[in-house]
């Protein structure tokens, strides 16, 4: 493909599934895009996740219309985005082994620096996702004979077994981490935390439990936020208690504006008496021995950091887009959810992928409306949202704003019918 030369309509930085389902749309616009993929395969951050990992919401959910998705581990993942591609015959419009170097406004829109040369678009979506760089919170190290992996780099879990192994964080990830440890047989689990998140506690497995149908007819059912927290917040209360784990209850209520709904995790529930739990951070590795804020010296041979991401977006020239390290301050510098208000037409579709819902769903559904404002069929306003906007909430958002991809006179009830009547084993369709 000639890169070169000319002016696209759409560049889209990063082939993970965001960018090939934003290329999806702009081909379905009549729009002249092209990926720009740093690789040599599509993926993005689900082609360098270690096999184990996997997705905090049921298969179904995930899969959208007839495309395949078989489990939930990180090899289906990332051929169900191989999938997008040949589904949708995106291959000729992705170019695998460019990293852009630098993103830069021009007179006409952007300039993209990569290796082939400079791209030229009118629109740039940065579709690098919202947590791309594992976060390892800094401590000193004297002599240390622990090991330590990010969550993500965590390739074979087998080094588990019989070792004395410390987890750290109190989200999904260290939630992960720890039904991992227990999984594969570590001889002495340790978890430490500052704060936790909030969980629903249940003896199912993640790919049931990560359900989000039920909070869709919530939704669908005319329940204000408010009310959805608090019959969400009731039912996570009475399990929190039921399964006598009260002590690492979140302090603060659960919010579905500020929350994810995270699945429960069976093993952690069954062996959370084993676990030694401290809430406390990690403040120095002094030989095979970390010594905790609170105190606690906890002699450790493996220390896994299940402390999240963060976003890189150096590639920006721009120093106030290229300094924002976390989904939060994005979300703050977007307005009508993805629109960044430093630079013009420029789009994040991850921030919408940060509540509670589906990643597919959630970004089929902001690509579209992205691609509608690019052919000047929506109008997107310039306001942020100051909350995360959850699964069907994003169509409230975008329906009234972009009334070529929301018929006035039946999105309502179409989508009021597929939240309330879609059977929770089969996906939804492709908007």
């Amino acid at each position: 493909m000639q890169i070169t030369g000319k002016r696209f309509d759409v560049a889209i930085v990063g082939g993970g599934l965001a960018g090939v389902v934003a290329l999806a749309y702009a081909r379905r616009a009549g729009l002249d895009a092209v990926v720009l993929e740093r690789q040599g395969r599509v993926g993005g951050l689900w082609r360098d996740l270690p096999a184990w990992q996997d997705i905090q919401i049921s298969t179904a959910d995930w899969q959208l219309g007839d495309l395949p998705l078989q489990g939930a581990t990180q090899p289906h993942i990332l051929a169900n985005i191989e999938a997008w591609v040949e589904h949708f015959g995106l291959a000729d419009g992705i170019q695998l082994n460019t990293p852009v170097q630098s993103a830069r406004e021009d007179a006409a829109g952007w300039e993209l620096a990569t290796p082939q040369g400079l791209v030229h678009a009118r629109h740039l979506v940065a579709a690098t996702g919202a947590h791309n760089t594992p976060n390892i919170p800094a401590c000193a190290r004297t002599g240390s004979t622990v090991r330590e992996f990010h969550s993500s780099a965590l390739r074979d879990p087998g080094l588990l077994s019989g070792r004395d192994v410390l987890v750290v964080g109190g989200g999904a990830s260290a939630f992960d981490l720890l039904e991992l440890c227990i999984q594969h047989g570590a001889r002495r689990l340790t978890w430490a935390f500052r704060g936790t998140r909030w969980f629903v506690p249940t003896r199912k497995p993640k790919h049931v439990a990560g359900s989000v149908r039920g909070f869709a007819r919530l939704q669908a059912s005319g329940m204000t936020a408010e009310q959805q927290s608090a019959t969400i917040g009731a039912d996570m209360r009475e399990r929190y208690q039921k399964f006598g784990i009260t002590d690492i209850m979140p302090t603060q209520p659960f919010d579905v504006l500020r929350d994810q709904l995270i699945p429960g995790r069976p093993a952690m529930l069954e062996h959370y008496a084993e676990i030694d739990r401290h809430h406390a951070s990690v403040e120095s590795i002094t030989g095979n021995t970390v010594a905790l804020s609170n105190g606690q010296a906890v002699p450790t041979e493996l220390l896994l950091w299940g402390t999240g991401y963060g976003i890189d977006l150096s590639y920006f020239a721009s120093v106030a887009i290229a300094s924002i390290r976390n989904v939060e301050d994005l979300a703050a510098r977007c307005g009508c959810i993805f629109r960044s208000l430093d630079a013009s037409n420029l789009y994040f579709p991850g921030v919408g992928l940060d509540g509670i819902g589906s990643s597919p769903w959630a970004y089929a559904l902001l690509c579209r409306t992205i691609m509608s404002h690019i052919k000047g069929t929506a109008r997107l306003d310039d306001v942020p949202m100051g909350h995360k906007v959850n699964h069907f909430d994003i169509v409230q958002h975008l329906a009234p704003r972009d009334p070529a991809s929301y018929p006035p006179d039946s999105w309502q009830s179409h989508y009021r019918d597929l939240a309330l009547n879609t059977p929770d084993e089969l996906p939804y369709p492709i908007p």
